[in-house]
């Protein structure tokens, strides 16, 4: 978050910006509203092949990471793909006082038989 004054002494305003950025692709985004408490602004990473992935508030250390599905895909419906066409699972982001974590869980389906 950073400040900036502007006007006149008898006129000051003060404008807050938030500052975020990518650690992947490295890109800077600012916003002159807050986030909601618990949101997080997301963007999709061309580091990261066209995932969806977190960005970080400026000055917060941490690694994101896309983690692939160990599993067999085989014919599961909303399973998401990267660009180079394999299935992801999670992308996490590690920081030194924790980490979060956004799964992205196909949606289960049934069939009913009359």
């Amino acid at each position: 978050m950073t400040a900036q004054g502007y006007g006149s002494a008898s006129n000051a305003m003060i404008r807050v910006t938030y500052e975020f950025y990518c650690p992947n692709c490295h890109l800077e985004d600012v916003m002159d509203k807050p986030l909601p408490p618990g949101g997080t602004r997301f963007h999709v990473c061309p580091a990261l092949h066209g995932i969806n992935a977190p960005l970080l508030p400026r000055g917060v250390p941490a690694m994101v990471v896309a983690r692939e599905r160990e599993d067999y895909v085989g014919k599961e419906v909303g399973v998401l793909m990267d660009d180079r066409g394999k299935a992801i699972m999670s992308v996490e982001t590690i920081r030194d006082n924790g980490t979060d974590v956004a799964v992205f869980a196909p949606t289960a389906q049934a069939r009913a038989e009359e």
